[in-house]
């Protein structure tokens, strides 16, 4: 039998405490076996347990001791503390509170950091190299959102983790300051007669006011979510210095041969009266179109299709349009030179016919009841389709090829002219519609790549607002999108030219901003050519690194499809086109030097003065004599020209900054956007990337995974969440919400609610907890008396080997840039690791075992070290709980180049320890097992307060015995420890531990509360608890037959006798 009990006065022989049974079972053992396993940080592997006390149960437990090790807990009507030995126990003692109080503590913290510019400092003193994260500009437009949020404390952990790591940081943020959206801002709040009088100088003045105080606004608002940044000096597109960085970037690509204006189909909104860039579109659910089945009649063949000839002049080419209002434009019918087609005639079934008129979701032609057998053209895979949707029998004629029909005449629908049949591309399909395709090249850019090809021309009878121009005859002044397109319909069916309408659900471009519906439009606009730099591009594209690695493939999908890039807008609010044109000729002047003189202007009055300016002013010297012929260009740039230049205006401009950045990090929806138009700027004037790795992050949703709609009420806004109101009593603070970010697995979408932020509020309470313990058992702690590690207990090594391994697998997630993998790391070390395990089991030495004596020093050796290495590893996800931390340190902490760090990112990152990694591998698993073993221990003497046997955990005496001889022989190292610390009665927090030699004694043991399970499906470990023996010690509360012993102190045990009778050294003392 082996007791653990606290030193006694005299030490019995080995062999009186073991019993010469117990000896002799010992000597038959002939060594400890070495475990394969290469298990690390893993608790042991149970497959299962059983037990004896006529119940089952689970695996929690109150098995926790009370008395000093519960600090100051209540336990069977006595108060700890109470009595004469309450001045002997060591409680901790902390300023540091338990609640964080996020609301007024955060922002005292954050006024610290700045008035002792602790980012400045860190970032001069550092030597490791730079780190460049450059800024995505979010819209000066409205109050920030979750998706704001969720992106800068990402951009934020990074960038103070790369302060740990010892690189120079620079992190300049941005804000995107021109465009519709501020335009749009500024009409609505202007009164009708206000917007009479408005010039575009007053319109511009308005507008930048407005994006001026929106950024204050944001900015703010990114401050208090700890954001660390250059918030003294951010770019804004608006600057004077930044607008002319972008001209020398539109310069550069234009003088390349990149530049070009023409007449082109490009995304056109009549509701923002501006073209558009794909990045500006959105493609809502839920849209329908009326789509359009029509006939436009064949008046010649070709000699190498002359079978057609019989079927003239009733014969017509069938096709399928979701945009009737396009006819007007039709320049050709577009077939596919591989599909076989058919001539069919159609034999109207009238009782089907008129169930079909019936359909309110459908419209039958006059056609199908006027005209006897009409014979129409159509692809052959597509008869029976066709014959169930217009509810007719299609009987097939003849078949030609697609190849075959090509340049065979037909008449236009509305006007008399002769159109021919084309061959088109792949996007000519039997998957849906006729086969045959309506083309019109002044709407559609397929149509109008078609066009080029045979020399269509391209009409667009369509103005500004969308609706139609003199050029389209009887349907001039109608809207496109309403009135015009029935107009259409109409006309078509009136002349025997329409065989069914009906409603088509499908995805239709929309403008992002005014959220309706666009179209395709050829304008006069100016575009960069993508396919001119498109090699290059790709190329680019996989030299950089991509997080998560899917996106390179997104990325490289878009730009290998990417149409030339229409970069001019028709508004007011933005940087202007550098372009004059000649009065009469309209020819566009603009070459290096005209350029260069702009950009200088604007570099020192800013963009408005090419509204103010006049003509011969902003043309350079040579060419002012002929200023009068020349009058300036209305146009402004994309927006996304605006952000995509900043590159240039930022990372090649500012001090501090690097070109290429290390690194972009933005939500997915960039890779048409920023990222995007990014790239196509850099690779245009400089042939380069202008990033080295790019991270992409999902949107945020609600906690249902649904999107976050005013509308709906499901909005989470995050000032809200910090700072509390509108139905949450209390703000959460910054670093709950940061906290959040951490959690999640930002590569795809993530949800967030209530339900998600109380339960990131209650592992940063556990985590505040668990530091607020070690700050308080670190009170009279100095680094003089920290144990050298080969005195340490092994329980000690072994929290040092398990604390080294933990910093070492997060510096591996910070570095791939796997946040949620540290939450989960940093969440299991703190509530199972230290606060279930090593921490519970420390409180006994820590509290009682003497303020001087070794076993606490060596304790707080490791405490110091997890605090340290804890608050670091912390701190880029959660700054203030960190810098909170590191302000009620109880000692200072310097730097291995000999800096005291006051505040805690001026302590860098943890020093790598290789002794304590070197912590033996079998050491390991014996560890796990031992864990695993109080595991169980603690379910029997759950079953034994259940049962009313005990009430606190010191009130037991454990039983073991187990059928592996080499587990055996490590728990008697264990329970003969020198070192109170490693004793198995300490681990498990009972008073007395008893090792049974054989099977024989455990069953002569008369003990209720009993239970075994099995080690590695193999070794079998019995487990009984009975009441302890001996007397409790009226200061630490464990059981002692030695109680009363001591004629001083008759209630006190060996150990707590010990303490109290040995004074406390004055050094020690006025620490």
């Amino acid at each position: 039998m082996v007791e653990m009990l606290g030193p006694a006065p005299a030490k019995p022989p080995l062999q009186r405490r073991l019993g010469l049974s117990w000896i002799r079972h010992c000597n038959s053992l002939l060594h400890l076996r070495r475990s394969s396993s290469s298990r690390v940080l893993s608790f042991l592997n149970v497959t299962r347990y059983s037990t004896r006390s006529g119940q089952e149960y689970g695996s929690s437990s109150k098995r926790r001791s009370r008395g000093p090790v519960m600090a100051a807990k209540k336990s069977e009507g006595e108060k700890q503390g109470d009595g004469k030995y309450k001045h002997t126990i060591d409680l901790p003692k902390t300023a540091f509170g338990l609640r964080a109080n996020s609301v007024v503590r955060e922002p005292e913290i954050q006024k610290l950091w700045d008035e002792n510019l602790v980012f400045e400092r860190v970032t001069s003193r550092n030597t490791g190299g730079s780190f460049v994260l450059h800024d995505g500009p979010p819209y000066a437009n409205g109050d920030l959102h979750m998706g704001h949020a969720l992106n800068k404390i990402l951009k934020d952990i990074i960038n103070r983790y790369k302060l740990l790591q010892n690189f120079q940081v620079s992190y300049v943020p941005g804000w995107d300051c021109h465009g519709l959206p501020i335009e749009l801002k500024v009409l609505q709040s202007l009164d009708q007669d206000a917007r009479k009088e408005l010039t575009p100088l007053k319109l511009r003045a308005k507008a930048a006011k407005f994006a001026k105080s929106t950024v204050k606004n944001q900015l703010a608002a990114f401050k208090r979510y700890g954001i660390w940044a250059d918030w003294e000096k951010p770019y804004l597109t608006l600057d004077p210095e930044y607008e002319a960085a972008q001209i020398e970037v539109f310069g550069k690509i234009a003088l390349q041969g990149y530049i070009y204006r023409g007449r082109k189909p490009v995304h056109w909104s009549p509701s923002s009266r501006t073209a558009l860039a794909e990045a500006e579109l959105e493609y809502p659910e839920g849209h329908v179109s009326k789509s359009m089945y029509a006939i436009f009649k064949l008046v010649s063949g070709t000699t190498s299709c002359k079978l057609l000839e019989d079927f003239l002049p009733n014969l017509g080419l069938a096709i399928w349009t979701t945009t009737p209002w396009t006819i007007p434009a039709n320049a050709a019918v577009a077939v596919n030179s591989k599909l076989q087609y058919a001539v069919v005639e159609v034999h109207s079934n009238s009782v089907e016919t008129i169930a079909s008129s019936a359909n309110k979701e459908k419209q039958m032609g006059r056609i199908l009841k006027e005209n006897d057998n009409p014979h129409l053209i159509v692809g052959l895979d597509l008869v029976p389709t066709l014959e169930a949707k217009w509810g007719v029998k299609l009987t097939v004629k003849a078949t030609v090829t697609g190849a075959e029909l090509e340049n065979c005449r037909y008449v236009h629908p509305v006007e008399s002219r002769e159109c021919p049949v084309v061959i088109g591309g792949d996007y000519i399909t039997t998957e849906s519609g006729t086969g045959l395709v309506h083309t019109a090249p002044g709407h559609g850019q397929e149509d109008y790549v078609t066009g080029l090809k045979y020399g269509l021309p391209v009409i667009s009878p369509v103005d500004d607002e969308g609706k139609f121009t003199e050029e389209a005859g009887q349907f001039n002044g109608l809207d496109v999108l309403g009135n015009g397109n029935i107009a259409v319909i109409e006309c078509l069916d009136e002349n025997l030219s329409m065989i069914m309408v009906e409603q088509y659900n499908h995805k239709y471009p929309y403008d992002w901003r005014t959220k309706k519906p666009t179209i395709f439009r050829a304008t006069e606009q100016w575009f960069a050519s993508v396919e001119g730099f498109r090699k290059t591009a790709m190329d680019s594209i996989s030299q950089v690194t991509w997080i998560p690695s899917q996106a390179e493939n997104r990325i490289s999908a878009m730009t290998s499809s990417r149409s030339d890039w229409c970069i001019s807008r028709q508004r007011t609010w933005g940087v202007p086109i550098p372009v004059f044109y000649h009065v009469e000729s309209k020819e566009p002047l603009m070459n290096e030097e005209t350029i260069d003189h702009i950009k200088t202007i604007i570099s020192q009055k800013g963009s408005d003065a090419w509204w103010y300016m006049k003509v011969e002013e902003l043309l350079p010297e040579k060419y002012r004599d002929l200023a009068s012929s020349y009058v300036k260009g209305t146009d402004t740039m994309d927006v996304w020209f605006d952000s995509g230049s900043s590159w240039a205006a930022v990372l090649g401009k500012r001090s501090g900054l690097s070109y290429p950045a290390d690194l972009y990090l933005e939500g997915t929806d960039q890779h048409r956007g920023w990222f995007q138009s990014s790239l196509l700027t850099s690779i245009a004037a400089n042939g380069k990337a202008p990033y080295r790795g790019v991270i992409t992050h999902g949107f945020v949703l609600d906690e249902k995974g649904f999107k976050m709609s005013k509308s709906v009420g499901n909005v989470v806004d995050p000032r809200i969440v910090i700072e509390g109101g509108k139905g949450q009593k209390e703000g959460f603070g910054a670093d709950v919400l940061r906290l959040w970010v951490s959690s999640v697995d930002y590569s795809g979408d993530v949800m967030i609610g209530n339900t998600v932020l109380r339960q990131m509020s209650d592992i940063y309470r556990k985590l505040r907890g668990t530091l607020r313990f070690l700050l308080g058992n670190l009170h009279d702690w100095k680094a003089d008396y920290a144990v050298p590690y080969s005195e340490l207990p092994m329980i000690d090594q072994y929290a040092l080997f398990q604390l080294e391994n933990v910093v070492k697998n997060i510096k591996e997630s910070y570095d791939n840039y796997q946040f949620f993998k540290i939450f989960q790391i940093i969440q299991r070390f703190v509530v199972v690791d230290l606060s279930s395990f090593y921490l519970d089991v420390a409180k006994d030495r820590l509290y009682v075992g003497g303020t001087t004596s070794s076993t606490r020093r060596s304790c707080q050796t490791v405490l110091a070290a997890q605090l340290l290495s804890v608050s670091r590893v912390l701190s880029p996800i959660l700054p203030h709980l960190a810098e909170d931390v590191w302000q009620n340190l109880p000692f200072l902490f310097t730097t291995a180049e000999g800096h005291v760090a006051n505040f805690v990112f001026e302590s860098g990152w943890p020093v790598s320890n290789e002794r304590h990694l070197a912590f033996p591998e079998d050491g390991v698993i014996f560890w796990g097992k031992i864990l695993e073993l109080r595991n169980e221990v603690n379910k029997v003497l759950e079953v034994a307060r259940t049962q009313k046997l005990i009430g606190s955990s010191l009130e037991a005496k454990a039983y073991l015995y187990a059928s592996d001889d080499d587990l055996v022989s490590r728990l008697v190292s264990l329970c003969s420890s020198d070192n109170e610390a490693d004793t198995l009665h300490r681990i498990f927090l009972t008073s007395q531990v008893e090792i049974l030699c054989t099977i024989a004694d455990v069953k002569e043991c008369d003990i209720s509360c009993t239970g075994e399970y099995l080690i590695d499906d193999t070794s079998k470990v019995w487990i009984g608890v009975s009441r302890a023996d001996g007397s409790k010690c009226e200061r630490c509360w464990n059981f002692s037959p030695q109680v009363g012993s001591y004629d001083d102190h008759p209630s006190l045990c060996s150990r707590c006798h010990c303490v109290v009778s040995h004074p406390i050294p004055a050094l020690a003392a006025a620490s």
